[in-house]
């Protein structure tokens, strides 16, 4: 029987997320990990909940998990054919907007980077997939980053799809252990290693200067988590460290980090590395997550854990009053919510300073210091240059490179009582907090965090850069 033409038309409507739309999102789903060769009952239970957008998270259908069959262009694009005729997926793009970026099975090739031979066919085989116009300039740039703002002022809601596949460095693994049974991966402190690639973090730079009222950063894998031993953006440290610093920077406000791969879900929370609380919600497992019960993997950053169970996410969004309230949970394959958190907009706010001030590219004098320098310097006279982000102390004066004092990458110039004299008399927080400043003496530990302390006031400068 063929369908009205109208029917088709709203179909096809429906595919893909339009930023134009006036409609204030409320409720939105997300999650990844979608075996479409295994029954997905939970795209029924998501459809029910009547989301306003789905944001797919990447492993959208899985290409490679047979080992017989080699990867190529026309599988890629046959395995998302038989996603798209799954009866549940077919229901919810029918009747709710989706975007979405690719990871590694979909992308085609487990743990793949930019070393995937057929990463420019799969780009076009997923943005068919989403029903991307063949206008768009996804078609024609490579990678399938992208964001979009939906709702109107004082109600906008960002979605920033990053690429963590067509740009990434090879990650490094160690030998295989037996014990275990797998690789895990390594560090890669390469200097030019990257995730992103140099357009993208341009990209991502111009994204983050667009105003927003709730911005959700789209990564495929996990941002805040540090200990488990499979891919996450810690294997490349320098790369996190850049992202953190340019949320900091471009005083992005209301960032939220959704991300995959881990088949489980997790909330984990990082209060030390941008000027707000930073959190990562991982749901991974539309159909892939373990059915039996398991213990929760090494995370020491983790708020809440739903360790085995299939799994969707959930955000509900109150625009009401002053100070909007979002609210994310973690729901299993019923519909039941198994984790979450409350937030008001307000908390997700910084003071462009962050946790961290970034100095690693400040161009110092021949023979000044960063802190990150001067901290390996024990026991030496050195000169240190930074911008001061918070002051402590009731009597001496504590001026820290981070907001957080207790940030175990923090340095402080301590300013003795007996040096507050001359122009340093009636210092406090007002008169260095967002300065810069230049001091020296000899690096001592305090509790094993680096700290230089003044001995003369002529040994203290406010620098204008």
């Amino acid at each position: 029987m063929r369908r009205p033409l109208l029917a088709l038309a709203l179909l096809a409507l429906a595919t893909t997320a339009r930023a134009d739309d006036p409609k204030v999102l409320t409720k939105i789903a997300f999650g990844s990990c979608a075996d479409q060769d295994k029954p997905l009952p939970i795209f029924d239970t998501m459809a029910a909940a009547k989301p306003d957008l789905l944001v797919l998270l990447g492993d959208n259908m899985y290409a490679d998990l047979d080992r017989k069959l080699k990867v190529t262009p026309d599988v890629i694009r046959e395995k998302y054919k038989l996603m798209e005729k799954v009866p549940g997926f077919a229901k919810l793009k029918a009747t709710c907007p989706m975007v979405g970026t690719w990871d590694d099975h979909d992308y085609g090739k487990n743990d793949a980077g930019v070393e995937w031979e057929h990463k420019d066919e799969a780009q076009q085989a997923l943005l068919d997939f989403f029903g991307v116009a063949k206008d768009d300039p996804r078609r024609t740039r490579k990678g399938v980053y992208h964001a979009e703002i939906y709702g109107p002022p004082g109600k906008r809601v960002q979605v920033i799809l990053l690429d963590t596949r067509y740009f990434r460095s090879p990650i490094k693994k160690a030998p295989f252990d037996p014990k275990t049974r797998i690789s895990a991966c390594l560090p890669n402190t390469d200097p030019d290693a990257t995730f992103l690639g140099a357009e993208q973090w341009k990209w991502l730079e111009e994204q983050l200067k667009k105003p927003a009222e709730v911005r959700l950063l789209a990564s495929s894998i996990q941002l805040v988590s540090d200990d488990h031993p499979f891919e996450k953006w810690a294997n490349i440290p320098k790369e996190r460290e850049k992202l953190h610093a340019l949320l900091n920077s471009t005083g992005a406000n209301g960032v939220i980090v959704l991300s995959g791969d881990r088949h489980l879900a997790e909330i984990s929370l990082d209060t030390k590395a941008i000027g707000y609380p930073l959190y990562d919600v991982t749901s991974s497992g539309f159909n892939q997550a373990s059915k039996n019960w398991r213990a929760p993997e090494a995370n020491s950053k983790r708020l809440a854990a739903m360790p085995f169970g299939d799994n969707f996410g959930f955000i509900t969004i109150d625009w009401s009053g002053d100070d909007p309230r979002v609210a994310v949970q973690v729901r299993d394959e019923d519909g039941d919510a198994t984790g979450g958190f409350k937030v008001r907009l307000s908390t997700l706010k910084g003071t462009g300073t962050g946790a961290a001030t970034p100095v690693v590219d400040e161009k110092l004098p021949d023979g000044v210091l960063s802190p990150a320098a001067a901290a390996k310097k024990v026991g030496e006279k050195v000169t240190v240059q930074y911008t001061v982000a918070s002051v402590g102390g009731k009597a001496n004066l504590y001026l820290n490179t981070n907001k957080d004092f207790r940030a175990k990458d923090n340095f402080a110039v301590v300013l003795p009582t007996k040096v507050q004299t001359g122009k340093w008399e009636k210092a406090g927080a007002e008169t260095f907090v967002g300065k810069t400043v230049r001091a020296t003496g000899t690096i001592k530990l305090n509790k094993e965090s680096p700290q230089l302390e003044v001995a003369d006031p002529k040994d203290l400068e406010i620098v204008e850069k």
